[in-house]
């Protein structure tokens, strides 16, 4: 049995403070970023394979077109899409994750920051990005690009482009979706097929991008309503996702 179950409560007291230090920082670093992709893949793509300088490509494509980058501030393509927005004179953020095995965060980073816990890692990563790119990778990729399905579904975030890169890998996994989550067991909807948009064309990625998230500068404080004002379909949450409406407890029936 794990350890944790023996921590006592004032332990875990203390690692809320560290919790709520994370996301301090986080908010502190990422809220003037602007208009932001968050670019998912493996770390594990070497330099001399062929997603790398498409990612390198992509990063510097996204920044010329007004956008900051944000990654997870590790090797593979995490760092080609640091490497391209660093090289191109933006933004480059690195979400760095502290792990059990030593990982080295890239050298390509205008704000790196340091996380020990996924989830607030995650919530920047959703937080602070107007679209998604997911090259190919691996559990870290998938659950990205499945979170991001499950808020866009279920309206927790507003709908957002979700680009897949890599037609030969991509595929396999949306006729899966497509053929057994969707027609044979009925668990989404056909029109969550269409959340998505997948292409080899980084030219095609950027105008896709480019064509659902403007980067005009926002409104001023003063022009926008209060978020009180607003209803709940309209407001967010700290986490950037919407407050919806509370849950509705009905009373089960007697047979």
């Amino acid at each position: 049995m794990s350890d944790l179950s023996y921590r006592s409560a004032g332990e875990e007291t203390w690692r809320i403070f560290r919790i709520m230090a994370e996301f301090v920082e986080g908010v502190d670093d990422l809220s003037g970023i602007g208009p932001a992709v968050s670019v998912f893949g493996s770390a594990r793509t070497a330099p001399d394979r062929p997603y790398y300088p498409q990612a390198v490509q992509l990063g510097r494509m996204l920044v010329e077109n007004g956008y900051s980058v944000i990654t997870g501030g590790g090797p593979g393509i995490m760092e080609a899409a640091n490497k391209g927005a660093f090289e191109a004179g933006g933004t480059s953020v690195g979400l760095n994750i502290c792990l059990p095995h030593e990982q080295e965060g890239n050298p390509y980073q205008t704000i790196s920051i340091e996380f020990h816990y996924f989830f607030v890692r995650k919530v920047m990563f959703v937080r602070y990005a107007d679209a998604f790119v997911c090259f190919p990778g691996g559990f870290g990729t998938m659950d990205e690009f499945f979170e991001s399905m499950t808020l866009i579904q279920t309206g927790k975030v507003p709908q957002m482009p979700v680009v897949l890169v890599g037609t030969d890998f991509w595929n396999p996994l949306l006729d899966w979706l497509r053929g057994t989550m969707l027609e044979q067991f009925g668990n989404i909807s056909p029109g969550d097929m269409d959340l998505f948009h997948v292409t080899d064309d980084l030219e095609e990625t950027v105008r896709y991008i480019r064509d659902r998230v403007p980067t005009a500068k926002a409104p001023a404080a003063s022009d926008q309503k209060s978020d009180a004002a607003l209803p709940p379909s309209q407001r967010l949450t700290a986490e950037g996702t919407v407050v919806g409406q509370r849950p509705v407890r009905r009373r089960g029936s007697k047979s």
